[in-house]
């Protein structure tokens, strides 16, 4: 994947944690969820949740980035886990998180699911003087001037 876009999915990921998350098995529809990042951990993300969450068999999963400002779309694939490393967990947590729960971080009731990126879909939205001219003139956008495309593990 082109690196500028892995970096900007990263950078606005971080800055609007906010996703759609959802089991592809379940048919179900998604769950929004704050993605739990961790800067030294790549192709990796993690889900505070309750144990009765419908996400929390997990298995193959998905989750859907639509970044503040609209200017970076993502569909991501992978593999949702049960996160059993309590450095992990401890590293995560946060009075975000603990405010979801109201016996702390030591209630039986949490788990930490760790979400193992394989592939994604990334749209940067950068407009082109062109690109805009014709978006408020409503005459066709060339691709090349509504922003860039790439997919593969970011």
């Amino acid at each position: 994947m082109d690196p500028d876009i892995r970096d900007a999915f990263w950078k606005d990921l971080a800055d609007s944690p906010y996703v759609m998350l959802r089991l592809d098995k379940s048919g179900a529809d998604g769950q929004p969820m704050r993605a739990m990042l961790d800067a030294d951990a790549h192709h990796k993300v993690w889900f505070f949740m309750h144990r009765d969450n419908s996400l929390s068999p997990g298995g193959a999963a998905k989750f859907d980035v639509s970044a503040k400002g609209h200017k970076l779309f993502a569909a991501v694939t992978g593999t949702l886990s049960v996160e059993s490393d309590r450095a992990v967990f401890e590293n995560l947590w946060s009075d975000q998180v603990a405010a979801w729960f109201k016996e702390g971080k030591d209630s039986p009731d949490i788990l930490l699911m760790r979400f193992d990126i394989a592939d994604s879909q990334v749209w940067q939205v950068d407009m082109t003087v062109g690109g805009l001219f014709h978006l408020f003139t409503g005459t066709p956008i060339q691709p090349d001037q509504a922003g860039h495309y790439a997919t593969g593990p970011v």
